[in-house]
């Protein structure tokens, strides 16, 4: 994309390369996420997230954890040839030398339907995308990382669930190399929508993610915005004689590509007078959000040309109905 190497505009917005699908991000399109501290009274903490959609939650587990994981991860991925010659897997440093279409990450528009991606030399591509693919089913991640007890825990006693909050199977583990596209603009409601819209989604950066570092990013009260589009949407689909099943099936055809609501933030943010949150994030930090919490992520123009990995973790109130198409591990082209 050749505005996302405008030297211009970085120029422009002060050397922070704050770029997302459409171009870059200007001062007045955005500001910071809001922080929450695990000190924080649990009333107040629900307060939040009732009335901003999200919590940011500072060093929710531990660090050491966190990038035991992302060694995990780059240790498994590097016979693709996507890590820099003579540095730590952990590090994640991505080889510039190489092509970077050839190094797509899982789930970022790449592909419609999730379908597999592919780069410009196939071979290539299909070694990292299988690697990155076999990742959601190793060990380390499936039951050491995601069943962390200290995720679990915290959102049993947000939500008040109990014994009944579920942690479901299906995750999607996403990496995203220097420069690759980022992901569009979506509610998580979209992907949910067989079962209640009461699930939790917690968002994971798996290491630290510099604010250039293709990080998510929320549309300030996007989670009012997107129960307004559901709300309106759906109205529309009855009023024209549309059943249930119908209306959901016709909400997600009229989507663009892969359920998104737009590819670019930019315009997006402008086209309701909302603006974008963002930060950086340090390993052992998680922001959960809502079914309804609008967000996209920036393009990852680290300046130590590291990998963006982080994972979307679900947990619904298994007592009531939820979306059973996410009780098996995430595969290409499965339909959710």
């Amino acid at each position: 994309m050749p505005h996302a190497e405008s030297p211009e505009a970085e120029q422009i917005f002060g050397g922070e390369k704050l770029f997302v699908n459409d171009g870059p991000l200007s001062p007045e399109e955005w500001t910071d996420l809001t922080p929450t501290t695990l000190d924080t009274p649990i009333e107040e903490v629900r307060r939040r997230f009732r009335e901003d959609g999200y919590l940011f939650l500072k060093g929710l587990l531990p660090r050491a954890d966190v990038l035991k994981a992302r060694e995990e991860y780059f240790k498994l991925l590097a016979p693709s040839g996507v890590l820099k010659p003579g540095t730590d897997p952990v590090d994640g440093i991505f080889d510039s030398s190489k092509d970077k279409l050839d190094f797509p990450g899982i789930g970022a528009g790449f592909t419609d339907s999730n379908g597999r991606p592919t780069g410009p030399h196939p071979e290539v591509a299909q070694c990292f995308v299988d690697l990155a693919l076999q990742a959601h089913t190793e060990h380390w991640y499936k039951e050491d990382f995601c069943k962390h007890p200290a995720l679990r825990d915290y959102i049993a006693k947000l939500t008040g669930w109990g014994d009944n909050t579920l942690g479901i199977r299906r995750t999607l583990l996403r990496n995203n190399t220097p420069g690759n596209k980022a992901i569009g603009v979506h509610y998580d409601q979209i992907f949910l929508r067989y079962g209640e819209d009461t699930a939790v989604t917690a968002w994971i950066p798996v290491g630290d993610i510099s604010r250039q570092g293709g990080g998510l990013i929320y549309l300030e009260k996007g989670h009012t915005l997107g129960a307004e589009i559901e709300t309106q949407f759906t109205k529309k689909a009855k009023a024209s004689g549309l059943s249930d099943e119908e209306a959901k099936n016709a909400f997600n055809q009229n989507m663009m590509s892969g359920g998104l609501l737009a590819d670019g933030p930019s315009e997006f943010g402008k086209r309701y007078n909302r603006r974008w949150l963002l930060t950086e994030y340090e390993a052992g930090d998680v922001v959960l959000h809502n079914a309804y919490a609008i967000h996209a992520s920036t393009i990852n123009h680290d300046p130590d040309n590291k990998i963006r990995l982080g994972t979307d973790l679900r947990f619904v109130d298994q007592s009531k109905p939820w979306d059973t198409r996410w009780g098996k591990d995430y595969a290409f082209g499965d339909g959710v």
